[in-house]
């Protein structure tokens, strides 16, 4: 695999979406949880979707229960947990595995392509985030620390 296009992922609704959907976009592929203390990012990165969508420019949530077990609700529940104290509207999908044996394909590709501290492949908590060009490859990663909106030269830069 060499570029984000090739995989597919459920959405939170059960629907298989595949992210050939958003070839040509400059996407932020994070890993979130409710119940974190960076889960008011969400807040963020919706605004950086706002901001930026026109311009070609989406943002990829995928819950992830490895961290603290901060992420323990089903697909409903992480919509209206996202809808009503986030107002999230970029895509939402289902709740992956992002470590271990059981790491989605998505996310060992994105691994991959950017490697964390020092050097480790592992994602380490909950919002970590991938920048990805518009040819599907991953351009920058950045720490669950990063603030959505010390993103943004990065991503102007990208779209």
């Amino acid at each position: 695999m060499s570029t984000i296009y090739e995989f597919s992922a459920k959405t939170l609704d059960g629907q298989e979406k595949p992210l050939a959907d958003y070839a040509g976009k400059v996407l932020l592929v994070v890993n979130t949880a409710s119940n974190c203390g960076f889960t008011p990012q969400y807040r963020g990165l919706e605004s950086l979707y706002r901001k930026y969508h026109s311009q070609g420019f989406a943002v990829l949530g995928f819950p992830c229960n490895q961290f603290g077990a901060q992420e323990p609700g089903d697909a409903p529940e992480i919509a209206e947990f996202c809808s009503r104290h986030y107002d999230v509207t970029f895509p939402m999908f289902e709740k992956i595995d992002v470590n271990g044996e059981g790491a989605h394909p998505l996310y060992r590709f994105l691994k991959n392509g950017a490697k964390g501290i020092l050097g480790s492949g592992a994602i380490k908590w909950n919002f970590t985030k991938f920048l990805v060009n518009r040819r599907g490859e991953v351009a920058a990663r950045f720490s669950p620390a990063a603030a959505p909106a010390d993103l943004e030269k990065h991503i102007e830069n990208l779209l």
